[in-house]
């Protein structure tokens, strides 16, 4: 189903993105194959679970797209490969960095 993925929904739940790794402000969002982290905390930052939490998006077929990342956030999604990309959206268009699961062993 697209929408909102709410933290510890079942199909967060899924992914491994729960609570406990979280704060519940954060959310994603699914349109087609396509999962979007507009706005997600870690907990415990440096842990490894937002890696985790890609790794497992991927694992389950699906894009991870984030838009108009911050500084720090862009530096991981280097770490990962992603690219830097545009998609055009109701107020105009949008920074969105992609990857699809098709290209995951670039990772470290």
């Amino acid at each position: 189903m697209d929408g909102i993925i709410q933290i510890d929904s079942k199909q967060a739940k899924e992914f491994g993105f729960t609570s406990d790794k979280f704060s519940k402000d954060s959310y994603l969002w699914k349109e087609g194959k396509n999962i979007y982290i507009s706005l997600i905390f870690s907990n415990k930052p440096g842990n490894g679970d937002f890696s985790k939490l890609l790794k497992s998006i991927w694992a389950g077929g699906c894009t991870v797209k984030v838009p108009t990342p911050f500084s720090h956030m862009k530096t991981i999604l280097r770490y990962f490969y992603f690219t830097k990309t545009f998609e055009e959206t109701e107020m105009g268009e949008c920074e969105v960095w992609v990857k699809s699961p098709t290209c995951v062993g670039d990772s470290a």
